[in-house]
């Protein structure tokens, strides 16, 4: 089955594939302190409870991805991050749109992620789409001055 979702600014969303390991390592790294190398992305890709979406262009540009792992009826959002050309523009919500949209042809009924509290744009995208504070986990973020963000527990029922 072809899966394939519509993203503003001439973007779609569709499956990430292993080839696509170099440019979600490349993105996450420019989103966090701590990036996560090529390998680790291999891993997951190559994982069929972890898949990864992405928003590129019709020449597979990739402007942003989304990373989950299923176990069961849960799943969890390990990571999202955008190209800083792309932010602002909708392309995390399109991401998460397809997350949401393919988690509901899923056994899985509810959805967590980790934010970091400082983190507003990702929180408000959040609460817009159904997601709660459930937790926080002091000290989960490190920072590059040696601190740790806490971070924010949020959780989504699927029906």
């Amino acid at each position: 089955m072809l899966k394939f979702w519509m993203a503003p600014g001439g973007l779609h969303v569709e499956p990430a594939e292993t080839r696509d390991a170099k440019d979600l390592a490349r993105i996450h790294g420019q989103s966090f302190y701590r990036g996560w190398p090529t390998g680790e992305f291999v891993s997951f890709l190559e994982d069929s409870a972890s898949p990864a979406y992405i928003a590129c262009d019709a020449r597979r540009r990739i402007a942003g991805f989304a990373l989950i792992r299923m176990a069961a009826d849960e799943a969890e959002l390990l990571t999202i991050a955008v190209d800083p050309r792309w932010r602002g523009r909708g392309v995390g919500r399109a991401l998460m749109d397809a997350v949401l949209a393919d988690l509901m042809l899923s056994p899985v009924r509810r959805l967590f992620l980790e934010v970091d509290e400082q983190n507003m744009p990702a929180i408000r995208l959040y609460e817009k789409l159904g997601f709660s504070t459930i937790a926080t986990r002091k000290g989960y973020y490190p920072r590059p001055d040696g601190s740790a963000a806490t971070a924010l527990v949020m959780a989504r029922d699927l029906g």
